[in-house]
């Protein structure tokens, strides 16, 4: 059986745009598709481990908009049960993506709008909610106060706390202290610590440097070359899956972080969740869209079985 996952984050509606390339400045240039969907790191994240087979709440500010009509349109098939402060005196948010044509890499604006406004009493308004969840899950896109006192209520009530520290930012070694994870990507790890992550060697010493500033487990997430865990007992490198042909990498890290803490709702191992994390992670880049490409629990569980 698995507990309850809360997730404090953000809902965008992603504009993505695909082209050759992105234009220099005062230049306008044909690109070749677009789409409007569903995006936000913690709303991803809500979907991706609902889609794993968690239970997920998901707290956040939207605005009352079609861009919000949009959020609960996906979460409602995904099973996230939605946590919601409405602000009509602001807007949904909304992301510009852009994709490059012959890699699938991304480049990425955020645009919060209200859910620029969550607070602490956000925060606290959902208390109960958060001390009573088996995960807590956020990251950097709401403003860090909030997250820090979302962090500080879980691990008060006995949540395994995963921070997924994106984008990039300053985190107070305080803040570090109270999660059992931290979940960066390579870009995220040299934000934090100052050491760049070019290579596994590299992904080890970034992990030592955010256990030292408190993190119980550090995961780093290296794309293409899987994911590095590093706690006190154990430094494993775990191998990425390949599922198929890359089609978009956004939303890669999401869709690892979802995974994961679904597995670790259920009690799996830290290490075979991050495996699991990576199998969900390989599924979502052969797929277009963010929280469309969220993968479901037997497709996960399909991949781990082929190795």
């Amino acid at each position: 059986m698995s507990g309850t996952i809360v997730i404090l984050g953000i809902f965008v509606a992603d504009t993505s745009y695909r082209a050759e390339r992105q234009p220099r400045m005062g230049e306008t240039i044909l690109g070749k598709s677009f789409a409007l969907g569903p995006g936000g790191k913690g709303s991803n994240q809500s979907v991706a481990a609902a889609m794993a087979g968690g239970k997920v709440h998901f707290i956040t500010r939207l605005g009352c908009d079609p861009f919000a009509d949009m959020a609960r349109a996906i979460w409602e098939p995904a099973g996230v049960v939605p946590e919601v402060t409405e602000d009509p005196d602001s807007y949904t948010g909304a992301a510009y993506i852009f994709i490059e044509d012959g890699t699938g890499n991304n480049a990425i604006i955020v645009s919060p709008g209200a859910a620029a406004n969550i607070s602490v009493a956000d925060v606290e308004r959902h208390a109960g909610l958060i001390g009573g969840a088996v995960v807590f899950v956020t990251q950097l896109e709401q403003p860090l106060p909030a997250a820090h006192r979302g962090l500080e209520i879980a691990r008060a009530g006995g949540a395994v706390t995963i921070l997924n520290p994106a984008p990039a930012a300053a985190i107070p070694a305080e803040m570090v202290a109270l999660c059992d994870y931290v979940t960066p990507n390579e870009s995220e790890a040299e934000g934090i610590t100052g050491l760049p992550v070019t290579s596994v060697e590299d992904a080890v010493n970034a992990a030592k440097a955010l256990r030292a500033m408190g993190a119980g487990a550090a995961i780093l997430t290296l794309g293409e070359n899987g994911a590095l865990y590093h706690d006190a007992e154990r430094t494993v490198h775990v191998p990425p899956f390949s599922a198929g042909p890359v089609v978009e990498t956004t939303g890669a890290g999401d869709a690892f972080n979802g995974a994961f803490a679904a597995a670790l709702s259920r009690g799996v191992d830290p290490v075979e969740a991050v495996r699991f994390g990576c199998a969900g992670a390989g599924i979502s880049v052969t797929r277009p869209g963010t929280a469309a490409s969220m993968p479901k629990l037997a497709e996960i569980e399909a991949l781990l079985a082929r190795g």
